[in-house]
């Protein structure tokens, strides 16, 4: 039932964001109508990082392909018939880029920036009433660029003038709808705009993800080579664990994959494409949950020092389908539909369960992690130890760069509220994933499949469960019965040699034999 449930849920997550999504650089406008802020009314249009698509002296020509730009189309602006008995205001869309955010507005009103020009600074002669107060920009004067379109008497619709605005500078650029009427409350903006780098629609922050994404499809397709030639060589030593990292690396290869795909197809249409999304998140999302529940079985002992979890079986299966759950959701939101290269405030609440997640499964791997070191080296299996060792290492390496990249994130994050480093920040997710890999690549060479694999696995001799017995019972068989007047110390270090004698065991040869 508890499945069922989170199933269904996953569903309806699915299913929402299908007809919300919206198409990635044809920044889509549905009817959406305008918000007050200060004395203004406003309406987001978009952000995102554009790279120059000429030199203008300082920056660095990205690519010679194509231009740069961002083009108006069929920007329309609806008023109710009840309220078309008026001439408006102009409805103004104000282009800028990060840098010149304060050429946007003038003095406080209300505790904020007045946006709209007011009627006491139209008669000091800054600024004409109803219109957005700005300056020009010192290093281009023709920036921020302004359109104004306005109703005029008994109209219901006004439409924006299309235009195409050439960016000759490499940066961070922002579009708002902005009126200054509070006749206006009740309209609303449809049409679209269209934001193009040099190399194709990719926002500016994405666009390195594309070749990134290339690179780990390569570097997957090669540990898979390296992983599978060992397998067909000894399939017949291969044991469970090494059968659940292959289904690790197989997710991984088609993660990549869906990923290059899903982007170099956003970048030739300027569309998402909402499936191969999907699957990307999807196939990411499974690949991470079985990852994390298989470090968490094997420091448990799994196939290793147990051949089955017993009664814990069911809460590993539980805390692998929540966070699947919650990771698939934080994924679909952030991935699916989205538009802006700022990010939403909405994806703060998803990801704190992601983490709680996280930190959950930190905790138990290493609490299992130390009770099965333990275990091995009481029962001195000396072979099966020192891989554990190292195992333990490269999880505590891993966890530690993790907390730190983590609070580098933070404080990047916290630091750059206008998104001003925009080109870095594609190095965030893909640190993740370089990281991810680099555990896979320490756990693929741990167990990689060979001649000797089974020394690795779990054995139903007995000799795991009662080797202090059967070792006792071997040196018990091995005193000769004629031995009463000989010194116990003697019959074990010169046993009489007998026929009917059984030889005394080497205790740390049987056990790398078990192992």
């Amino acid at each position: 039932m508890v499945r069922l449930s989170l199933l269904l849920l996953l569903l309806l997550a699915l299913l929402s964001l299908l007809f919300l999504c919206i198409e990635a650089s044809l920044h889509n406008y549905g009817a959406q109508k305008f918000v007050g802020k200060g004395n203004a009314f406003v309406v987001h249009g978009g952000s995102e990082g554009i790279y120059s698509s000429v030199s203008d002296g300082k920056q660095r020509v990205v690519a010679a392909n194509g231009d740069s730009y961002i083009r108006f189309e069929r920007i329309t602006f609806r008023r109710t018939k009840e309220s078309a008995n008026f001439s408006s205001w102009p409805i103004q869309a104000v282009v800028f880029e990060v840098e010149d955010r304060e050429t946007i507005g003038g003095s406080a009103y209300g505790g904020q920036r007045a946006v709209c020009c007011t009627s006491d600074l139209a008669k000091l002669g800054v600024c004409a009433e109803g219109q957005v107060i700005r300056r020009p920009s010192a290093e281009n004067s023709e920036w921020p660029q302004v359109f104004s379109v306005s109703f005029n008497m008994d109209d219901e619709v006004a439409l924006l003038p299309s235009k195409s605005i050439q960016i000759t500078k490499t940066g961070m650029y922002n579009l708002y709808f902005i009126h200054c009427d509070p006749r206006l409350k009740e309209v609303i903006i449809e049409g679209k705009t269209v934001w193009k780098n040099p190399a194709g629609y990719l926002p500016g922050r994405m666009a390195p993800l594309k070749n990134f994404y290339g690179f780990m499809s390569l570097a997957f397709v090669l540990l898979g080579i390296y992983w599978f030639s060992q397998y067909a060589r000894f399939w017949k030593e291969v044991f469970p664990l090494q059968n659940c990292i292959t289904l690790v690396i197989t997710l991984g290869m088609f993660e990549m994959a869906l990923w290059y795909f899903d982007y170099a197809e956003f970048n030739e249409t300027g569309i998402r494409p909402t499936g191969i999304t999907i699957w990307a998140v999807t196939f990411g999302t499974v690949k991470r949950t079985v990852a994390r529940l298989i470090i968490l079985m094997v420091s448990m002992g799994y196939g290793v020092m147990r051949p089955t979890l017993g009664g814990l079986t069911s809460k590993v299966v539980m805390l692998g389908a929540t966070f699947f759950l919650a990771s698939e959701v934080l994924e679909l939101v952030e991935n699916v539909g989205a538009i802006s290269d700022h990010p939403g405030k909405a994806i703060l609440f998803l990801v704190l369960p992601v983490a709680v997640l996280d930190a959950f499964f930190t905790l138990w791997i290493f609490t299992s992690l130390s009770a099965t070191l333990n275990k091995l080296q009481s029962r001195r299996m000396t072979v099966k130890l020192d891989i554990y060792r190292k195992f333990t290492n490269a999880l505590a390496v891993a966890v530690i760069v993790s907390v730190g990249w983590i609070c580098y994130e933070i404080h990047f994050k916290s630091t750059d509220v206008y998104n001003e480093g925009w080109q870095n920040a594609w190095i965030i997710p893909a640190f993740w994933q370089v990281l991810s890999f680099s555990l896979l690549c320490v756990i693929c060479a741990l167990w990689a499949p060979s001649q000797n694999s089974m020394r690795y696995a779990y054995s139903d001799d007995g000799s795991e469960e009662s080797e202090k017995n059967d070792t006792n019972l071997a040196f018990i068989k091995a005193l000769p019965i004629s031995s009463k007047d000989v010194p116990s110390d003697v019959a074990y270090t010169k046993p009489v040699q007998s026929t009917n004698q059984v030889p005394i065991p080497n205790h740390d040869l049987e056990e790398d034999k078990t192992e």
